[in-house]
């Protein structure tokens, strides 16, 4: 599905791990770069060159931290809005072609059955954790 999607999203100017930087920021804005980066499983060297890019492209801006001034703040940027419009629909048209065929009460099931397997993966990484302190 990231390749099928970064294929439809190149038009728009952002990769898949572009988009999911921006969707991230649009869920929880004003992250840090070490969030982020967290968030994707990246090194934190990582993220910073894709929010430098995000940046010369006027999709984000770094803010300082008013509690730490050493750690900036990652904002999403007026220009970034219509570029996530874009993808929000280019991702509903993957979504849609994929589960074509699927009738309402598969794709429900289907729903259920992936929040139920990453509800038992969490599970298990949660107690690897705490195993492991």
């Amino acid at each position: 599905m990231r390749r099928r999607f970064d294929e439809r999203a190149r038009s728009s100017g952002a990769s898949v791990t572009q988009w999911r930087v921006l969707k991230i920021l649009e869920r929880q804005p004003g992250l840090n770069q070490g969030q982020i980066a967290e968030i994707l499983e990246v090194e934190p060297i990582s993220c910073c060159r894709m929010i430098d890019r995000l940046e010369e492209s006027n999709f984000v801006e770094r803010r300082r931290d008013p509690a730490d001034r050493r750690a900036w703040r990652i904002h999403l940027t007026d220009e970034a809005r219509p570029v996530l419009a874009e993808l929000h629909v280019l991702a509903g048209e993957m979504i849609e072609d994929a589960l074509e065929g699927l009738t309402p009460s598969e794709r429900d099931a289907l729903v259920t059955s992936l929040n139920v397997i990453r509800s038992n993966l969490n599970k298990t990484h949660e107690s690897k954790e705490a195993a492991n302190g």
